[in-house]
């Protein structure tokens, strides 16, 4: 499903207009994002959580090279389901 055809289930299901649904749609994506930067973690329940994760820096290697070379620390975003939706997808 992209964007534009969960804006319209979101529209349907809501009883919102699709431009009302794509700026709360736009609102919760932009949110979620600054409470991740923030380093915050986002719990909804039943739902999921969102929060990020620290990579430590490592040593890799070129595929194409076999050179080794230094990956720096980062952070990852990730995303656990809750008991509800994995219950729900696996009914």
């Amino acid at each position: 499903m992209r964007k534009k055809e969960l804006v319209a289930k979101i529209a349907e299901k809501a009883g919102l207009s699709a431009a009302a649904a794509e700026k709360a749609l736009n609102a919760f994506v932009e949110t979620v994002t600054e409470a991740m930067k923030a380093g915050d973690k986002v719990q909804l329940t039943g739902f999921g959580t969102f929060e990020t994760a620290d990579r430590p820096a490592r040593t890799g290697r070129n595929p194409f090279t076999n050179e080794t070379m230094e990956i720096a620390a980062s952070k990852a975003p990730k995303f656990k389901a809750g008991k509800a939706l994995k219950d729900a997808v696996n009914e």
